[in-house]
């Protein structure tokens, strides 16, 4: 599993309690990661050997600040590339932009990411992601954005062919998605699902770990915890087809989920992800080793 990217989960906790957010992030969230954390993290990257990329992500990185500006300027002087994503809560001017941006800029980002869409910014903070830019453009940061559309129904005279309604938009229905975006959107019969889209998880090329130590192949589905097992002899031992819920996935997607344990399931859903994401919900108590934290499924 030759893994080249990880994404560090700083925290859970964010400004913002967004309704797409399938990581169920929010200001009361707990959990936030420690300077030790990150050095054991970079510890077992070094020992890998194939890691290019540390991303610092969240919940929402910048609340953090002190730790993930260490964490970024101590990766980048062991030779891994960087980056954040984050909403910008923090760039109500330019100039104030400037201020969070600059220190950064001295450590060795990579990659800025900042989110820009209906669910990370308010009406009074459509300026924000702009501000950030503009700054990150002026310091020489590499900066782009991520967008989310507001899943709404599509119909077959809208996308011009003949067939059922479909969703528009690029949200993926788990976590928080799933339990607040559903309503009223077209549904496609349960059985139709046979396969995984977005996620690679016979090979992998990058894994999330959160500040509780799981190392996530998707969201809420977890390889193991290298605060049990080291990072390195988690990933080097990985094996899709012994692993209880990437098994059945891997051979027919979230229909094999629901079939092998017999899983009760609506007669359709939006899509993969929120089948999916239904289906782990169901199993957590049987898989608490492979379907973790709580956090991930709402349990705040």
């Amino acid at each position: 599993m030759p893994i080249s990217g990880l994404h560090l989960l700083l925290t859970y906790k964010c400004t913002h309690e967004c309704d797409h957010c399938f990581v169920f992030g929010s200001p009361f969230a707990k959990g936030t990661m420690t300077i030790a954390d990150i050095r054991e993290i970079y510890k077992q990257a070094q020992k890998l050997g194939t890691i290019e990329w540390i991303f610092f992500e969240g919940g929402e990185p910048f609340l953090y600040y002190p730790i993930m500006l260490r964490g970024i300027e101590e990766a980048s002087e062991m030779g891994f590339k960087t980056g954040i994503v984050t909403d910008t809560y923090w760039a109500t001017t330019v100039e104030d932009a400037l201020e969070w941006l600059t220190p950064i800029s001295k450590v060795g980002l990579s990659d800025l990411s900042v989110s820009e869409d209906i669910f990370h910014q308010e009406e009074e903070e459509k300026e924000y992601p702009k501000n950030a830019i503009k700054a990150a453009e002026m310091l020489g940061l590499p900066v782009g954005t991520i967008t989310i559309e507001e899943p709404k129904p599509k119909t077959s005279e809208e996308i011009g062919w003949k067939g059922k309604p479909v969703t528009e938009g690029d949200v993926m229905f788990r976590g928080r998605a799933a339990e607040k975006l559903t309503e009223g959107l077209p549904r496609r019969n349960w059985a139709e699902f046979v396969e995984c889209r977005h996620e690679d998880l016979a090979n992998p090329s990058r894994v999330h770990i959160d500040p509780f130590g799981f190392i996530h192949l998707c969201q809420g589905l977890v390889l193991g915890n290298y605060k049990e097992t080291s990072l390195s002899q988690l990933i080097e031992s990985y094996d899709p087809i012994s692993h209880p819920i990437c098994a059945p996935i891997l051979e027919r997607g979230p229909v094999a989920l629901v079939e092998k344990y017999n899983i009760p399931h609506e007669e359709g859903y939006v899509d993969e992800c929120h089948l999916c994401y239904c289906a782990r919900s169901a199993l957590r108590k049987r898989f608490p080793k492979y379907l973790a934290p709580g956090q991930m499924y709402g349990e705040l």
